[in-house]
């Protein structure tokens, strides 16, 4: 009996539990290792992610599924046995990033659109043979003057549109991630910017996903928070969440199942803690979560430091920060169990 999109993407979303995004590419992963010090190389970025992987504890209660990236989900660990297996022994779904990332868009001056639909539907065949259940496409949209465009939210919403029909046909889950910047240039733009941008973006995207035939039951949306510019922050914990589901209610029909956010360059703790306060300050149709990168991983990475030695101490500070989202994820965070914990 073959697996069937809706019930995957329900176990995504399960009560506590989110995603963890660890499909940086080769290049970004070199930015992350460069801040302690450690080479990039494939036996690193091995032993780097089987650290995570191997946090039997965040893993297996906090974590429910992981977004790999093509070097990583045919890896093995050090003593042989496959990344794959290694998660489906923790109980979390493998998944895979499939995009190619966001080039210069023709025409448009300082937007971008995403490529790597060519050949898509014979990669996301070869993924899910290799066991990845769900996929990622990130479609990135800048806030500045004049910016962003028609032509770009259209055409980046076409291409999430389009791979996710195909993810579909393959048996995946997609993971529409439509990211309206927060640390884009010059990032100074208000909440209400950001919320006005995010509307037009996200109704867009669900024009979108219905021309293209996706079923909404088995499909996750990751968008950003609705929140000010990096280099303009005044809006309070209460207010990113109340703008937040606010949009949320007005533009995502209530057939998706789940909502996992992306961090965006938010700290570890602001993350969470606008998480926790929809959780815990509103009722949504969807269940509210997370697919964070940055603000599951840099405790770890930076207690980790790249010696073996420090594995314990970065699986601690990796599984804390897991537990503290997995509270949130049901509204049950609290700055005092932070600094308790």
């Amino acid at each position: 009996m073959s697996e069937r999109l809706e019930d995957i993407a329900i176990a995504m979303v399960a009560n506590g539990k989110g995603l963890l995004a660890a499909d940086e590419s080769t290049a970004t992963i070199k930015k992350r290792f460069d801040t302690i010090g450690l080479e990039s190389t494939a036996d690193s970025r091995r032993d780097y992610r089987e650290m995570l992987f191997r946090s039997d504890e965040a893993m297996r209660d906090y974590i429910s599924g992981v977004i790999l990236y093509d070097e990583t989900i045919r890896q093995n660990a050090k003593d042989g046995t496959p990344f794959v297996q290694i998660l489906k022994t923790a109980g979390c779904i493998p998944g895979i990033k499939v995009d190619a990332g966001a080039k210069p868009l023709a025409g448009f001056p300082d937007e971008t659109i995403t490529e790597g639909l060519d050949g898509l539907r014979e990669r996301l065949t070869e993924y899910y043979k290799l066991g990845a259940r769900f996929a990622k496409w990130r479609g990135v949209i800048g806030i500045a003057d004049g910016i962003p465009t028609w032509g770009a939210v259209k055409q980046n919403a076409q291409a999430l549109a389009r791979y996710a029909a195909l993810c579909q046909e393959a048996g995946i889950v997609p993971i529409v991630e439509p990211e309206v910047l927060m640390d884009g240039k010059p990032a100074t733009h208000s909440i209400e910017r950001c919320y006005e941008v995010t509307e037009w973006v996200l109704k867009t995207v669900f024009d979108e996903l219905y021309d293209a035939r996706v079923v909404l039951e088995g499909m996750i949306l990751k968008p950003n928070m609705v929140i000010d510019g990096k280099n303009a922050r005044k809006a309070s914990v209460e207010q990113v969440a109340e703008q937040t589901v606010r949009l949320l209610k007005s533009t995502v029909p209530a057939a998706v199942p789940g909502i996992t956010f992306l961090s965006g360059g938010q700290n570890d703790e602001e993350a969470t803690a606008h998480l926790s306060a929809m959780n815990a300050n509103f009722t949504t149709p969807w269940k509210l979560s997370f697919s964070y990168g940055r603000a599951l991983q840099a405790a770890a990475l930076n207690a980790w430091n790249g010696k073996p030695e420090n594995v314990a101490a970065g699986q601690r500070a990796f599984t804390h920060r897991a537990k503290m989202n997995g509270l949130a994820a049901t509204g049950g965070w609290k700055k005092d169990l932070e600094k308790a914990a």
